[in-house]
């Protein structure tokens, strides 16, 4: 099983919140043929048959502060957001996860902390809201796909979390699931991947102050398709490591499976960190296609830890980086 690879284009300049909560069509790039090479262009509706636009839903977060952590670059609009993204458990297409998430119940949510924690619990979502702060944090995001966009994710640190499940000093890792939910998320009936999803982190990334739990988007209750109601995002990492709709938490000594690294170790590492050095077996990873910039536009740079290397490389000081990759 492999991941298409598009790059996809909009033709549009990226506009403020305000302007662009209507439908619109978008121009696509991609290359279709088990596995696309990234960067083809073609014209496709956005609304066409099997997808829906995500709309704003209303349900806005409160108290949120300003982050010093964000980006200053401006964000892509909510409509690039929320109709263009990879949630296999809804489908491998980009633009169905949109229509086909809409009625996904995202309450009652709990979430259960295992492991090596001095005791395990479970926490509801109003609990989990209520453990920091709400910042927002703009960040990059960048796919595997060679594809990127600017996210303004409303969150709080996952330090915050792990805090209050007062891990054991035996645990070096940190285990992510994602709901198994096959009459709510139609993907997960076929063999598309291994289900439930699950990723991971080593502890001192988990810690790091750039990891978050997102809550939220924009300044309103994270919509279903960018996984509500929380995730992980961790910036210099390949957007695949950013597991969806979280169940369980669990730490452990050894280092944790991760979807895509089990079924494709060779394309997929553990680690994942966002590098231009080490191209993926079938395209380079020296070049991304921002989402939102015009057909015309040359593709970007990719940046080492996707730009955050001055906050993250020491992390992995000494590492072979072509090896862990």
């Amino acid at each position: 099983m492999l991941i298409k690879k598009p790059s996809d284009i909009r033709s549009s300049e990226i506009t403020p919140k305000s302007s662009y909560l209507n439908r619109r069509q978008f121009i696509a790039g991609a290359a279709i043929a088990g596995a696309a090479v990234a960067g083809g262009l073609y014209l496709r509706s956005h609304d066409g048959p099997g997808t829906s636009s995500v709309e704003a839903s209303g349900t806005k977060l409160t108290g949120i502060v300003k982050s010093p952590f964000s980006t200053g670059e401006k964000p892509n609009t909510f409509q690039d957001i929320t109709n263009y993204n990879n949630y296999y458990e809804f489908s491998t297409d980009k633009y169905e996860p949109s229509g086909l998430s809409a009625h996904f119940r995202t309450r009652p949510w709990t979430v259960s902390i295992e492991g090596l924690v001095k005791k395990p619990f479970k926490l509801d979502i109003d609990s989990i809201l209520k453990l920091a702060p709400l910042e927002e944090r703009i960040y990059r995001h960048r796919c595997v796909e060679a594809w990127a966009m600017i996210i303004p994710w409303v969150g709080f640190p996952l330090s915050a979390l792990i805090k209050k499940a007062e891990p054991l000093g035996s645990a070096k890792f940190v285990a992510f699931e994602t709901v198994f939910a096959p009459d709510q998320m139609p993907n997960q009936k076929h063999d598309v991947l291994a289900w439930p999803y699950v990723e991971g982190l080593r502890m001192d990334e988990a810690m790091h102050p750039l990891s978050i739990l997102a809550v939220g988007l924009y300044d309103e209750v994270l919509p279903n398709v960018d996984g509500a109601p929380l995730r992980l995002v961790v910036p210099w990492k390949y957007g695949f490591k950013g597991i969806k709709a979280i169940v369980k938490i669990k730490f452990t000594e050894t280092m944790p499976p991760a979807t895509w690294n089990v079924m494709a170790s060779n394309e997929y590492g553990f680690y994942s960190n966002v590098n231009p050095t080490v191209d993926h077996p079938r395209w380079s990873q020296a070049k991304e296609r921002r989402i939102g910039d015009s057909v015309l536009a040359p593709k970007r740079t990719t940046l080492m830890f996707n730009g955050y290397g001055d906050q993250v490389a020491g992390l992995y000081s000494g590492m072979d980086l072509r090896k862990n990759f």
